[in-house]
């Protein structure tokens, strides 16, 4: 295993956080190209123990493994150096967007080019699915937890959180290896991270209440909550995120929801990002543009800062816990339990970028119906056109977006694009749509 200078190091992670598009999977995939096949910075082993463990926290997995190659390779400046760069280009690009997205995005020809982009959104989200399918379904009882995660959410709305804890507990009950180390847990050596950690945490929220700025401390509040409850990615807790940040707050409507998710998707670094581009308009509806710098940096605060905690309080756990399997096999349920999550999801985005009506199933279903004769004809164009860009001639996410966006704004030079349906549908029609931190 090559130790690499603070310099090098620096590089290589740039590199990957300039580089890391197409959400964890491929950005895992490239962490695996560059430090392990390429550098020989970590052996295959190491790697694929701390990718475990970092499926276990809450948080975006991808940005915690690159926290933890850093850590593993230069310590703690190492870490902070890896998770920071893997956050900071997304970072920069969202603020743009943001801040382009207040200024032209009622304009009609860059809404069409959005749908074209929450059109690839839908696919991108598919080929998740697909993507986990082998990994995390290889198994009978995966597959039914899988399969009931998804009916529990999609037509119950059952809270996410408590999906989750299901799983997990019957992956711990079912497990029949019994064999474990006797090991002392080395929790001595969490001490320091966990108290530095929590007050820097929450010095920007002691600041907000201090100072009287109650919407950055609902705000802030708000995205720790998230940050603590976002096991299986950012896909997992979208649904209660909208319910939160839509139907709660009042912060931002459906329509500009959805659009976070698929600008989110078109930047660097982990897709969680979302959370910043949706504090950045909430602030601007709250204040204008400084109250939207501030909630912009609180979110990245709140939301990245428990990751560096979690990795450095618990990566020198990863060789301890290999040695109980009911911990595993509990991740392994969690896993499974996140496909039909992420499922869930698919269905739900679809329904709104695809339809400009829903209406209410009866009880004691949670969900809204669509509409078929306000099926978005272009929309489904766009969708099938990404499909065959992503799914049969695997062209790359990037050159599939810009295509896609084009394509979008072209539909409405041309006139095949009624006014109507270059948003996604009005909010009193979809807001009944999200309920207890479910979708559907």
């Amino acid at each position: 295993m090559v130790s690499p200078s603070l310099a090098d190091l620096t590089r290589v992670f740039a590199r990957i956080g300039c580089l890391s598009f197409g959400g964890p999977a491929a950005q895992i995939a490239l962490m695996q190209k560059e430090l392990v096949e390429d550098r020989a910075y970590l052996t295959q082993d190491a790697f694929l123990k701390a990718l475990s463990f970092c499926m276990l926290l809450p948080g975006p997995e991808a940005m915690q493994l690159a926290t933890y190659a850093g850590w593993k390779l230069r310590g703690v400046p190492g870490g902070l150096i890896a998770g920071g760069l893997f956050v900071l280009p997304g970072a920069v690009v969202i603020a743009v967007l943001a801040a382009l997205y207040v200024s032209f995005g009622d304009v009609p020809l860059v809404q069409a080019a959005f749908l074209g982009i929450k059109a690839t959104v839908i696919i991108i989200v598919v080929q998740a699915i697909l993507r986990l399918l082998s990994k995390a379904l290889s198994r009978r009882d995966h597959r039914i937890i899988a399969a009931l995660a998804f009916v529990a959410l999609f037509l119950f709305a059952v809270p996410f959180p408590l999906v989750i804890a299901m799983a997990a507990a019957y992956g711990a009950w079912a497990c029949t290896d019994t064999t474990s180390h006797s090991a002392p847990l080395p929790w001595r050596h969490a001490l320091a991270p966990i108290g530095i950690g929590a007050v820097f945490w929450a010095a920007p929220l002691a600041l907000a209440w201090a100072v009287g700025a109650t919407f950055l401390l609902s705000l802030g509040l708000f995205f720790s909550l998230l940050a603590v409850v976002t096991f299986g990615g950012a896909y997992a807790v979208l649904a209660y995120m909208t319910q939160a940040v839509v139907t709660d707050f009042g912060w931002i409507t459906t329509a500009q929801m959805i659009d976070a998710l698929g600008l989110a998707e078109t930047t660097p670094g982990p897709l969680i990002l979302v959370t910043q581009f949706v504090a950045l308009l909430a602030g601007q509806a709250a204040g204008g543009p400084t109250t939207a710098a501030l909630a912009g940096l609180m979110a990245l605060w709140v939301t990245f800062v428990p990751c560096f905690i979690w990795i450095f309080a618990g990566a020198p756990l990863i060789d301890w816990l290999d040695g109980y399997p009911r911990i595993r096999a509990g991740l392994c349920a969690i896993t499974a339990a996140v496909v039909g999550v992420i499922a869930n999801l698919s269905l739900w985005f679809a329904a709104h970028v695809l339809f400009d009506t829903l209406t209410p199933a009866p009880a004691p279903f949670a969900l809204l119906l669509p509409d078929p004769a306000s099926l978005n004809l272009t929309a489904l164009a766009l969708t099938i056109v990404a499909a065959l860009l992503m799914l049969w001639r695997n062209v790359p996410l990037l050159p599939t977006l810009a295509l896609m966006a084009v394509l979008g704004a072209a539909s409405t030079l041309i006139g095949d694009l009624p006014p109507q349906a270059l948003s996604s549908a009005p909010e009193s029609r979809m807001l009944p749509l999200i309920a207890n931190g479910g979708v559907l």
